[in-house]
């Protein structure tokens, strides 16, 4: 076999997977009890429990009543955004009434679909469950949730510690108790958001995104997270 083709093979099979079919995030083999490895907990308590005997990424906000950044907030800044990570921590600071994990594996996110299943589990004032992206090192981001107490769906974001809707989808159910799909499709400047494999929300932002992906919850909601999934065209 020529060897140049077979360097060639070598290095294409030891690409990251998210340029060819993805990543998908199940949880399963994560260990119950302790923070995920494949996301950092950067606001909010996040830890993997058992769901029937499936492993989901939990967020529990029945546990700060205020907010607050996770443990060792700065290291895990630090391991994303490098010098930047300064800038980062003053503003994740700025609203940590915002539960947010950020995925590890997916530096740039720039086109193409993000989902994820959720239940709400408890929460009297918010069950909200969010798909986070285009999250910049200055800690800016936009966020889709949908939120089984109110039952909408709202793009949001997220500038120098301040939340503004964009856009905003009233009655979608999303029972609590019951597992839902979130997905955000991408493309170009555009942005759709489906529930239960229904498009609801349909937006033009008006400019591309580029940034980190992860999870987002709010205040005292309690919500578990599985197979979360990101497929992105080759070379984006």
């Amino acid at each position: 076999m020529n060897p140049r083709f077979v360097l060639a093979l070598v290095a294409w099979l030891a690409m990251p997977a998210v340029l060819a079919a993805g990543v998908v995030q199940t949880f399963d083999t994560e260990t119950v009890g302790a923070e995920p490895k494949t996301f950092s907990a950067v606001v909010g308590n996040w830890v993997i429990v058992d769901d029937a005997g499936k492993h989901a990424l939990s967020v529990n906000g029945s546990r700060w009543a205020q907010g607050q950044p996770s443990a060792g907030l700065a290291d895990k800044a630090r391991a994303l955004y490098g010098e930047r990570y300064a800038e980062f921590l003053d503003n994740v600071r700025a609203y940590a009434y915002f539960p947010i994990a950020i995925l590890n594996d997916v530096a740039d996110f720039r086109e193409g679909t993000i989902s994820v299943r959720f239940k709400g589990v408890a929460g009297r004032i918010d069950q909200g469950a969010g798909i986070l992206f285009d999250v910049k090192s200055n800690g800016d981001y936009l966020t889709l949730r949908a939120n089984p107490l109110e039952d909408n769906l709202v793009l949001w974001k997220y500038e120098k510690g301040k939340r503004s809707s964009v856009k905003w989808i009233r009655n979608t159910p999303t029972p609590t108790g019951q597992w839902h799909e979130l997905k955000l499709m991408v493309k170009g400047t555009r942005v759709d958001g489906y529930l239960n494999g229904k498009l609801s929300l349909t937006h033009d932002l008006g400019r591309p995104i580029a940034g980190r992906i992860g999870l987002w919850s709010k205040s005292d909601s309690v919500v578990y997270f599985e197979d979360f999934r990101v497929e992105t065209p080759a070379g984006k």
